[in-house]
């Protein structure tokens, strides 16, 4: 029950946009900086905060703000990362996760990569429909977005060119038991979806990221 009773906490709008800011920005947030992109109080928003974090939803802990350290630097302040830890609900409980790993572990004993990946571009291009392939990065971000990919687009600095980095795998679970056929899976699903347009799917696998980046040809 404890997943059911994690994300009943979410009915609470003012926690939804509290969970949903702190989730897309892929790094530490802090209780100021929460409280006002969710429109409330410093006190009100660290209440909901704590209470994300009581229920598996959100990570805590505390650094000082300032980038300061030493005398004069300020008390540490406490701040707030989305959980890795994966929910999920079904009444009764079904165990797709045992069904994908099973599949995936027969898919890469028989060498069954290339397979995969072209059911998986083809699939890609189901999802996106009679749509045109994508024009832009924002474009590209919000059909990310639809698919729980939780993307966010990076602005460019210090010479890299911008791109779109998601902060969530769909498919997390599995790729951790097999990183190449599923971030393979992944990328052909990807290159679907947004088609040969403006922009392109590209292998880039980061820490705490999916392992796909998006980015303009």
């Amino acid at each position: 029950m404890e997943d059911i009773e994690a994300i009943a906490v979410l009915q609470d709008p003012v926690r939804r946009r509290l969970y949903e800011y702190v989730a897309a920005q892929g790094r530490e947030v802090g209780r100021n900086e929460a409280a006002e992109a969710a429109g409330v109080g410093r006190t009100l928003a660290a209440h909901h905060l704590d209470k994300l974090t009581e229920a598996g939803l959100l990570d805590s802990g505390s650094r000082r703000l300032t980038g300061r350290s030493g005398p004069g630097a300020g008390r540490p302040a406490k701040v707030y990362t989305r959980s890795r830890k994966e929910r999920s609900v079904s009444l009764p409980a079904r165990d797709y996760r045992t069904a994908a790993e099973l599949l995936a572990e027969a898919a890469e004993q028989a060498g069954a990569d290339t397979v995969l990946c072209q059911a998986a571009r083809r699939r890609g291009e189901v999802l996106r429909g009679a749509a045109e392939p994508c024009a832009s990065l924002d474009q590209a971000a919000e059909l990310l977005a639809a698919r729980g990919y939780e993307p966010h687009v990076e602005d460019a600095a210090g010479g890299a060119a911008p791109a779109v980095r998601m902060h969530n795998c769909p498919f997390h679970a599995v790729a951790e038991s097999f990183p190449p056929l599923v971030c393979g899976m992944n990328l052909a699903l990807l290159e679907g979806l947004l088609g040969d347009g403006a922009v392109r799917a590209r292998m880039d696998a980061r820490p705490g990221m999916c392992c796909v980046v998006v980015e303009h040809h």
